[in-house]
């Protein structure tokens, strides 16, 4: 069945970075547009990036310039490198498709320090 695990959070400082891995299984990686998606308790579940099967790629304004999005298909895996971090960006961080989501797997936590 199809699984979506992601990795890489963890907390830092203002100003820092961090890298998420979003590792996905039991289905054709490579024909999916995925994105980056985070939530905040009592908030919902916002999109952060996005990006096609061609390579194209799109980000909320508030990460714009901060965030790249990026893909492995031979691994199966999205990433996210994330700089310039600041205390507003911490949430749990999720990947799925853009449409069409598969089950939620359990996000990553992502704490920004001020």
């Amino acid at each position: 069945q199809v699984q979506l695990v992601e990795s890489g959070g963890g907390l830092v400082q203002a100003g820092g970075s961090l890298r998420l891995s979003c590792a996905a299984s039991g289905m054709i990686f490579s024909i999916n547009a995925w994105g980056w998606y985070r939530q905040t308790p009592g908030k919902q579940r916002e999109w952060v990036a996005g990006l096609t099967s061609g390579g194209s790629t799109n980000y909320a304004n508030s990460v714009k310039g901060r965030f790249t999005i990026s893909r492995d298909n031979a691994k199966n895996t999205v990433y996210l490198q994330m700089s310039s971090l600041k205390p507003e960006d911490t949430a749990v961080y999720y990947c799925n498709r853009r449409t069409g989501w598969y089950p939620w797997g359990q996000g990553t936590q992502v704490t920004v320090s001020s």
